[in-house]
């Protein structure tokens, strides 16, 4: 007698890269973020070594942050209400000149007709106009990620999404880092900052043609009321969601206090004294962690308890910055950035999927830009702090301040969220939607 009638589908670890646009997506997003790591680590390393100064290395978190919060909302509503290629094809333009420019005021032979500050300047202005594209960027994303597959594979398809992150942010600042270091020995005369602005345009260009690839998003609603109370309408729905909002506040305040990356330069120079590319290193240590576990995550999910397991991976999380605080060994340091990668990447996997299944189509723009106001922010949030902190308490106080603090605001949450902690992934309401949208890519 068979048994075929028994058997349960086989799990199909493959499901979201069936779709065509959501490759497409996933190739843009990989190496958009590739250009993006390196950018950050080369440029944080860049301004350290030239200013020696904490301060310089805070602003460049503020310089972006400010645009990236200030019109996140606004960002929101214009990708609910408009096209959304149209929009990724502006906003890729736009960042493709900011780096043209970034590279061109940092070239050597730029250097003995422009000072120091000036190039601060035109850096710090740069890093600005990034940040009002990021305001854009991530809501438009958020849909056409949203609407690229069915949504019974949304978890798939977040470990896909968060997996290439990860390994773009392994190969951004592992390259950046030797490359930085590396350059002016491969080819005489040739700086490493200028040689990273090379790969950063080009891989920025290859992201912009992906975007062509994808199909167009028309607008998901035609608002009927005034801009302000369309607004309103994503705020309350994420402030009335006790999931989502909590999901939001333990990354934002998490990443605020433990959100020491931006230092990295500070070790690698002052502390640890491993230069450009150990600095390349580090910064690897944490997306090797964080892919890896991602990388197992397609077979084994964390959604089972879904907020238990975020708790548990937040609280870990701050226990490695407190450990990468202590440790003065390059290589235990490490270990510890690793293992805060792996614990950060199963919080990723978790809060994305939950902001999948509670957002109502109709929102999604404007709920991702909330989302962006609390998270994607938050980073640079945590630079700032970071480096504003090591002016004040110094380097290494700051950090272990920072973990310390990670570790009470899980504390805070677990006691306010107690009755979320039994929860199975099919206990949380998901709106209803009708399946999608794009067929699986023939062949």
């Amino acid at each position: 007698m068979s048994d075929e009638g028994n058997s349960q589908p086989k799990k199909d670890s493959f499901a979201a890269l069936r779709y065509k646009d959501f490759r497409s997506y996933l190739g843009m997003r990989f190496f958009f973020t590739f250009a993006y790591q390196m950018q950050t680590t080369v440029l944080g390393f860049y301004i350290y070594q030239l200013t020696h100064s904490t301060v310089n290395i805070a602003l460049i978190g503020l310089s972006e942050v400010i645009p990236a919060v200030g019109i996140a909302l606004y960002g929101g509503y214009i990708a609910d209400k408009y096209e959304k290629r149209k929009m990724l094809l502006l906003i890729f333009t736009g960042v493709l000149i900011s780096s043209l420019v970034m590279g061109f005021v940092t070239l050597n032979s730029m250097s003995p007709h422009i000072q120091i500050s000036w190039i601060l300047t035109a850096i710090y202005a740069m890093i600005f106009c990034n940040g009002v594209a990021r305001a854009f960027y991530g809501p438009a994303t958020f849909i056409v990620y949203s609407n690229s597959i069915p949504r019974k594979i949304y978890p798939n398809a977040s470990t896909w999404s968060s997996s290439s992150w990860q390994l773009a942010s392994i190969l951004g600042p592992l390259t950046g880092g030797f490359l930085y270091g590396f350059a002016g020995k491969i080819i005489p005369g040739l700086a490493g900052i200028t040689a990273n602005f090379a790969i950063i345009v080009l891989f920025l260009m290859i992201a912009l043609v992906l975007v062509f690839r994808l199909r167009t998003y028309p607008p998901t609603f035609v608002p009927k009321e005034n801009i302000w109370k369309s607004l309103s309408a994503g705020l309350n729905f994420v402030f009335t969601n006790k999931m989502m909002f909590y999901a939001m506040s333990l990354d934002l305040f998490s990443v605020l206090f433990g959100g020491m990356i931006a230092l990295l330069p500070v070790f690698a120079l002052d502390i640890l004294k491993v230069g450009s590319e150990g600095l390349g290193i580090m910064r690897m240590a944490s997306s090797l962690g964080a892919a890896l576990t991602m990388i197992t995550m397609v077979r084994y999910s964390p959604m089972n308890r879904p907020w238990r397991n975020l708790l548990i991976a937040v609280a870990g999380f701050g226990a490695c910055i407190i450990g990468f605080g202590l440790s003065h060994i390059f290589y235990l340091s490490l270990v510890f950035l690793f293992l805060q990668g792996a614990f950060d990447s199963v919080s990723v996997i978790i809060r994305g999927t939950i902001m999948q299944l509670l957002t109502p189509d109709d929102m999604r723009g404007r709920v991702s830009a909330v989302n962006q106001m609390f998270i994607s922010s938050s980073n640079e949030f945590g630079d700032f702090e970071s480096g504003m902190a090591a002016k004040y308490l110094g380097t290494i106080p700051s950090v272990l301040f920072g973990g310390c603090m990670t570790i009470a605001v899980v504390t805070f949450t677990f006691f306010k969220t107690r009755k979320m902690i039994p929860l199975k992934l099919e206990e949380i309401h998901m709106p209803k939607k009708e399946e999608p949208v794009a067929p699986p890519a023939e062949g």
